[in-house]
């Protein structure tokens, strides 16, 4: 003890942080842990918490690591090859084939407008020619961060929407192919031969990572099996190949890693490897990335007279031109007013291709401090505005599109009651919330003239006369007579199944589809542990791998006593409807009544809340009901709080459970839907759909979260 009281009087504790790599690290721990919770609550997006941490943290702060750190920067670089990795990965090809003439043009106008003012800009501030192309395609991409909001929403369909979805792909590749061409003429690499040669190299290149690593990425997948490991793994080390072999032909790494995203985009689809590879880039090294590039702001630099005039000449030049180009396609395309802000809204957020294009400039010493200064605050601007913008018109775009969609019906809507194949599979396992799951399928199963079949899984062994598997069967099959003796109570059907799987989730989902499952009644399960926080829970897997709806269900009391439901409803769109008719369902099993709830932003005026409710009620009325629920419009501050008054008056709420889209900068939108399953005391059904049409999906929140706001 004397001897280290000695060593840290003789060293300043900045030295002493410094020299030991695993101190700033554990700071960077709990900023990323505790920052963006606190700047969420504040209503502003986490990432910029992240940013002010690092500047804080960083020389222009209170110095605790220096930007230079070989362990901070390579942890930056990190996150800088996921951040753009999963900016492909993100990209939702299938929007861009179904919209490909239309995403074009409108990434046309975004791309090449924007490029044009940039450039101007540079040469307005005097920088060479090179550098202010560079600018210009700084502003040409964007990032999607208002995602989550237009999903849960239900606008993604919305033509314009998609349109500005699909887009991105054009915008991203653009900035990336302008950024590789920019770097190599400042390096005087740049010539009519090294131009052929990079060329060559880099169709090359594109063909062995498009369509090489889909290729091998899907029979790696095939034969792997259900290894989610060790295919977690295998995309790893297609991100870093994909980043070394840029380098390799002298392209930026971090277009390597988009195009790895594209190449794997098809191989994960929406599976639950792609969520836990999203996971650890979002939770960790991502916002590492931020922090980073937060320490790296000047302060006395960004006060600056001249770079206070770059920073306002780039921000309104990037409100303008991405307005304009928005404008274009309005005209060309013959969208509405509300659609026209609407791409120009989303099409603001410069995050994540903007952000690692201007890092590598600088790191190559092609733009100076005084750019990035000015992009990050173009950053911290457009990703605060952006999402709040589209907010505002959101609402009214869901509203007016309204008519333009028909109720979609359920598979376990879809049912002939006279001959009804209408099937339940209950999973049976912990005998305290058993009896309560078979409740309400048997109510479900009567109500459809169905049947229900409980599913016990017993876990395999090595060797099938294994005494571990013996005890595991046996203690299945009386959970089956339980659930076979209590279904009798109703007058129900019941056919118990005993499946001998490897896994449980796998043998739910397989047993449903072999015995062609139209719902899944599953009992609530924590999440516990790193793994459980890092690989999901069986609900979670069941989730990805169903081909029918699952009920997750939390019954406080028997399902027989529920008279009043809630189904609180953000989405004024007809496939939002799923919850009310699975509600309408149970109700119809126990003479109760049901509520519709929609929550409105409290300065709303009294004729747009009557708006809200006619078209609701509008909308409600086309599912034909015997009997229809009742709508109820609250105006609120707090989405989540006014449901939770409103519950106190209710037996159960039933909720969507609907996987988030993250985006590379994400952090800024607060999950409802989890806030909720916490805070109710009352029971809960979470509906999830299968994932028939999946969308492209990065952690909104540090913390993951498998579900939505409502």
């Amino acid at each position: 003890m004397e001897l280290i009281s000695q060593v840290l009087a003789l060293e300043p504790t900045n030295q002493v942080l410094g020299n030991e790599p695993i101190v700033p690290f554990a700071i960077l721990l709990v900023v990323i842990l505790v920052v963006p919770i606190l700047f969420e609550r504040l209503r502003l997006p986490g990432l910029v918490g992240l940013v002010f941490s690092g500047v804080v943290l960083g020389p222009s702060g209170w110095n605790v690591f220096q930007p230079d750190s070989p362990t901070i920067n390579l942890l930056s670089d990190i996150g800088l090859v996921y951040l753009m990795f999963i900016a492909g990965l993100e990209i939702d090809l299938e929007q861009f084939r179904r919209q490909k003439s239309r995403s074009f043009g409108f990434g046309s106008f975004t791309f090449f407008i924007p490029l044009a003012l940039g450039t101007l800009i540079g040469h307005i501030f005097g920088f060479s020619s090179n550098a202010s192309i560079l600018i210009g395609s700084l502003l040409a991409s964007y990032t999607l961060l208002a995602y989550p909001l237009i999903n849960r929403l239900g606008i993604v369909k919305n033509q314009a929407v998609s349109v500005t979805i699909g887009a991105t792909i054009f915008t991203n590749i653009g900035g990336l192919l302008v950024l590789s061409l920019c770097i190599a003429v400042h390096a005087k690499q740049f010539s009519y031969w090294g131009l052929i040669t990079l060329f060559n190299s880099l169709i090359i290149y594109l063909v062995v990572v498009l369509v090489g690593f889909d290729w091998a990425g899907k029979e790696f997948f095939r034969r792997s099996g259900d290894d989610e490991g060790n295919q977690f793994l295998f995309v790893l080390l297609c991100v870093f190949l994909a980043a070394v072999g840029a380098q390799l032909i002298g392209v930026e790494k971090i277009v390597g890693a988009f195009l790895a995203g594209l190449a794997v985009n098809g191989v994960l689809a929406s599976g639950p490897v792609k969520e836990k590879v999203m996971f650890v880039g979002s939770v960790l090294f991502i916002p590492i990335f931020f922090v980073h590039l937060g320490s790296l702001i000047n302060l006395p630099a960004v006060s600056n007279l001249s770079t206070l005039k770059l920073t306002l000449f780039i921000v309104i030049g990037l409100f303008f031109s991405k307005f304009l180009a928005a404008f274009l396609a309005k005209l060309v395309y013959r969208y509405n007013w509300q659609e026209m802000l609407m791409m120009w809204s989303l099409s603001l957020p410069q995050v994540g291709a903007t952000l690692a294009a201007t890092l590598v400039g600088y790191r190559a010493e092609l733009l100076p401090i005084g750019v990035l200064n000015s992009v990050i605050v173009l950053m911290l601007v457009t990703s605060t505005l952006g999402p709040l913008i589209t907010s505002r018109l959101a609402a009214g775009l869901a509203s007016s599109s309204v008519e333009e969609h028909t109720i979609t019906t359920p598979p376990y809507q879809n049912i002939d009651k006279k001959h009804s194949n209408f099937t339940i599979v209950v999973p049976v396992y912990n005998p305290q919330t058993q009896q309560y799951l078979i409740e309400m399928a048997a109510l479900l199963a009567r109500q459809e003239n169905g049947r229900i079949i409980p599913l016990a899984i017993a876990n395999s062994a090595a060797h099938m006369d294994a005494p571990q598997l013996e005890i595991s069967l046996q203690r299945s099959e009386r959970l089956l007579s339980k659930a076979t003796a209590q279904s009798q109570v109703f007058s129900v059907e019941a056919e118990p199944l005993l499946r001998i799987d490897d896994a449980f989730a796998q043998g739910i989902s397989r047993a449903a589809r072999e015995q062609k499952a139209s719902l899944i009644v599953m009992g609530w399960g924590k999440r516990t542990g790193l793994r459980a926080r890092l690989f999901g829970n069986v609900i979670d897997s069941v989730l990805w791998a169903s081909h029918c709806p699952v009920a997750v269900t939390r019954l406080v009391e028997s399902p027989r006593k529920i008279q009043r439901i809630l189904v609180p409803l953000e989405n004024l769109m007809a496939p939002s409807l799923h919850p009310v008719q699975f509600a309408i369902m149970l109700a119809e099993a126990n003479q109760a009544q049901v509520t519709v709830l929609n929550v409105c932003d409290r300065r709303t005026s009294s004729s747009k809340i009557a708006s809200r409710r006619s078209q609701l009620s509008l909308l409600v009325s086309k599912l034909a009901l015997p009997n229809p629920p009742e709508v109820q419009i609250i105006a609120h501050e707090n989405v989540a709080q006014a449901i939770l008054q409103a519950a106190r008056l209710y037996d159960l709420v039933v909720l969507p459970f609907i996987r988030n889209r993250t985006s590379p900068g994400g952090l800024a939108i607060s999950d409802v839907t989890t806030q909720l399953a916490r805070q109710l005391t009352c029971s809960i059904v979470m509906l999830g759909e299968p994932e028939r049409n999946p969308t492209v999906v990065l952690p909104t929140a540090a913390v993951p979260n498998t579900t939505s706001a409502v």
